[in-house]
């Protein structure tokens, strides 16, 4: 076997990251296949007469993925913005649980019928077949997010925040799914009792985990004082490792516990936080290509042709029947999402890296159908790229639920700006939780300006202590968002004048 150096190795690496920065870019034109680039790069790489790499210890290759993934989850949680996401709450919350069950139930039937009547090398067991559509229930965060900002996409109905929340929460049941019948497999006389206990033990512990230690994390970051702003994110960084190891080691969901630590900060005011949040944009598009790329290295294409056909078909009915059916019965009785709605929603179940992913828990357990499983996965997702990742936004435009994209804000003209700007003076009373601009009561969708001090004007940071008597100039997205921040404030609105971005 003819292996590179390592230096030749690092160049190519190195290379490949150069290109992968016109990510977006590429991805206007062509859409989702670009991953598949990397994927097949991956297989390039291992193989022995090319490339000479080889991933020798599977535990390890489930480990960076795992970190990978826990990235991408941390920034999906950063991203969630509550306002946006209260109104979708319920069926969103709806789609990531219920609808994930219903994925796994129907599936996991569907691969039982065929592979015993169709497929009978294959074979598998019900428990078996339940275990790998646990494996493609869930949506893919990375590539929805992808998708809708790289294309620009802009949906009615509120079906943006709805997809993008319920893509970001739902691999969190899908994980406990997949250890659920992973010890059904492994230990078929052992306790349903103490399996079930273990599933609700571990959703338990990694919400707890997620919400306390975010918290913990929002105060670290605005009572430590570094002494470079550039490390803020990378502090931001080790504490969403922090929360994915600690939780996984007494035993809850860590993808749970990142997600909604990802989310818990996301939603509180901290230091740097625009910084922080572009980081984790650009680190959790990292971790996608090297997932891809790493679970290419896992796939010898030897062993492909014999799991192809069962893989497809098993692709094709997540598509057309496993997600509409499980949308349907999760959030059918929603009334105030149309039947147009709902079958958007269904096409949007990208299956991406992330089924991968736990496919290799399935590898390095060395279940007895683990390789052939994995693979099968490989077919899911090329399927769900090739036909769902190709046509989201024509499938949004055919059923007229996409919205013009929003104007560029350096042609805007200034009559369409909706924004509010106000000015008021800080009294003792609007400091009682605090005398730095990020302690006091402001929401997200809310902008300190400007502060004037006398006859001192200053450009404002999250750190900047406030003064009684400061008058502080605000900027919010419209009239009923600064009624808000008044009101947060204990100030009577009416009281202050008001006027447009446009008059000014």
């Amino acid at each position: 076997m003819n292996h590179l150096p390592v230096e030749h190795i690092l160049l190519i690496a190195s290379i490949i990251l150069f290109f992968s920065l016109f990510w977006e870019r590429i991805t206007r034109r062509f859409e989702v296949p670009v991953l598949l680039f990397f994927l097949i790069l991956g297989v390039i790489a291992s193989n022995e007469h090319i490339g000479g790499l080889e991933i020798k210890n599977l535990d390890n290759s489930r480990l960076l993925g795992s970190m990978a993934l826990s990235i991408i989850l941390f920034s999906g949680g950063l991203e969630a913005k509550f306002r946006e996401v209260k109104s979708v709450l319920v069926p969103s919350s709806l789609l990531a649980t219920l609808g994930v069950i219903f994925t796994t139930l129907f599936v996991g039937l569907f691969i039982y019928f065929i592979s015993s009547t169709f497929f009978p090398n294959i074979g598998f067991s019900l428990l078996e077949s339940f275990l790998l559509a646990s494996i493609v229930a869930s949506t893919d965060f990375a590539l929805v997010f992808a998708i809708f900002h790289s294309k620009g996409m802009q949906l009615k109905n509120n079906l943006r925040p709805l997809l993008e929340f319920e893509s970001g929460s739902n691999d969190v049941m899908a994980y406990l799914l997949l250890l659920t019948f992973l010890q059904f497999v492994q230990m078929q006389n052992s306790s349903v009792g103490l399996i079930v206990g273990d599933f609700f033990y571990k959703l338990i512990v990694g919400a707890l985990c997620g919400f306390l230690l975010g918290k913990l994390a929002v105060r670290i970051i605005n009572r430590v004082k570094m002494t470079n702003d550039a490390l803020y994110p990378v502090l931001l960084l080790a504490i969403s490792f922090i929360i994915f190891i600690a939780t996984d080691i007494i035993g809850g969901s860590n993808f749970l516990a990142v997600y909604i630590g990802g989310l818990t900060v996301g939603n509180s005011r901290f230091l740097h936080k625009r910084s922080s949040k572009n980081f984790f944009d650009g680190f959790a598009w990292l971790a996608q290509i090297l997932m891809f790329f790493t679970f290419g290295m896992l796939i010898n294409p030897a062993e492909l042709l014999p799991v192809a056909t069962i893989g497809i078909l098993i692709g094709v009915f997540i598509i057309f029947a496993g997600r509409p059916l499980a949308v349907w019965s999760s959030i059918g009785f929603c009334k105030n999402i149309s039947a147009k709605a709902k079958f958007f929603i269904s096409w949007v179940g990208l299956r991406g890296a992330v089924p991968l992913i736990f496919a290799t828990y399935i590898l390095s357990m060395n279940i007895e159908q683990g390789k052939t499983m994995f693979n099968i996965v490989f077919f899911v997702m090329l399927v769900s790229l090739l036909v769902q990742g190709t046509s989201v936004s024509f499938v949004a435009r055919l059923l007229k639920l996409s919205d013009k994209p929003a104007a560029d804000k350096n042609t805007a003209e200034k009559e369409d700006i909706k924004s509010a700007v106000t000015e008021f003076t800080v009294t003792k009373e609007h400091l009682q939780h605090g005398n730095r601009l990020m302690e006091m009561q402001i929401p997200e969708n809310t902008i300190v300006a400007l502060i004037r001090r006398g006859k001192q004007y200053l450009i404002p940071q999250g750190s900047t202590h406030i003064h009684e008597g400061d008058v502080l100039l605000m900027i919010s997205d419209d009239e009923e968002a600064m009624r808000e921040t008044y009101q947060k404030l204990g100030i009577n609105y009416r009281q202050f004048k008001k006027k447009k971005l446009s008059d000014m």
